[in-house]
């Protein structure tokens, strides 16, 4: 089966301005949330384990997304065990490292603290669900992961790039594809030191510096930053049309403040947009993903998609948590994995 993710980024590469744009859907929370990474049901109770992968089956069923990135363990499951992706446009993808600020776990301060480099998993275990495997096990997995880093003006920023440099020669050695995540300094603002208004540039700058060193052959299929305006994206998308820029969907928020995130980002260069939260806090997955895609295609504005999107909550009967009037407002998004800095 050709998955739409390849497609879409050879048309990129062929033509950069190309209106294309990739979806993913981000449900590899099991790897920072703990108890509350499925996220809760209409009716407010705790998912569980089970029914949140319930849930990437049927997304990946109704095929409307490119991407489904999910924990290894997960994976492992759908992927190697179930087979789901094998017929399907939907490409799999693993987080392939999880630096200690995105372990959002009750009692914990880790979300404050400069971020440290980790991993829990390994690319074989990705590939292959196991380690040592052969060269033909890797081909049972997925064969794309997120990678992300934090810099936070401190030394830690250079352990940050040393694992980040001895995972691409590892991922290029066995032949897995990866994407990048940056994120905004997690630190608080008094120990960073960089003013709010310069963290988009800082950013910028460390993606642009960090990838000059990086020949093709190792580089990231694509990027994944938090959306901080029109300027910030447009001056990297802009430096260097050859890569494809991907935001991060944040906090839940509102329906109207995902749709806008992908509108606006796609309006100044991004091409690739992953939600978590805001689809795993929708009331009914499937239609929210399916207005998603039509903001992503061009077919739909923002407040279209979300009065859309409540008329299809009324067509199934499932009660809307927020009125239409509520769910057209815009509120702050937080830029960081664990909701610092909106």
């Amino acid at each position: 089966m050709q998955k739409t993710l390849d497609v879409k980024l050879a048309e990129l590469k062929k033509n950069p301005s190309s209106r294309v744009f990739i979806l993913a859907d981000a449900k590899d929370a099991d790897m920072g949330f703990g108890i509350a990474s499925p996220g809760r049901t209409f009716d407010g109770r705790l998912r569980s384990l089970p029914e949140f992968r319930d849930e990437m089956r049927h997304i990946v069923e109704q095929g409307l997304v490119d991407i489904m990135l999910m924990s290894c363990s997960t994976s492992e499951v759908l992927t190697i065990q179930e087979r789901i992706f094998d017929n399907s446009p939907v490409t799999p993808a693993v987080r392939a490292n999880d630096e200690t600020d995105v372990h959002i776990v009750r009692g914990s301060r880790y979300a404050e603290v400069a971020s440290l480099p980790f991993a829990s998993t390994t690319i074989d275990h990705i590939q292959a669900g196991k380690s040592p495997c052969t060269d033909a096990e890797r081909k049972r997995g997925s064969n794309l992961g997120l990678y992300s880093v934090t810099f936070n003006n401190l030394e830690s920023d250079l352990a940050m790039l040393e694992a980040y440099k001895a995972f691409r020669l590892e991922a290029e050695a066995k032949g897995f594809g990866h994407f990048l995540e940056v994120f905004h300094p997690n630190a608080p603002a008094k120990v960073h030191g960089v003013k709010p208004a310069e963290i988009p540039h800082f950013v910028n700058d460390h993606i642009v510096r960090l990838l000059a060193g990086v020949p093709s052959a190792a580089r990231p299929r694509f990027l994944k930053i938090p959306y901080a305006g029109p300027q910030a994206m447009e001056e990297l998308c802009n430096y260097d049309p050859s890569l494809v820029v991907g935001v991060l969907g944040g906090s839940s928020g509102t329906a109207h403040d995902a749709f806008k995130l992908l509108y606006e980002s796609k309006k100044y260069g991004a091409r690739v947009a992953l939600f978590g939260r805001k689809i795993n806090a929708a009331e009914h997955q499937l239609s929210f993903v399916e207005c998603l895609r039509r903001v992503a295609d061009d077919e739909m504005k923002p407040a279209e998609a979300v009065r859309a999107y409540h008329a299809a909550l009324k067509k199934l009967g499932i009660p809307a948590r927020r009125s239409v009037k509520k769910d057209l407002e815009l509120t702050a998004t937080a830029l960081s994995y664990g909701g610092r800095g909106k």
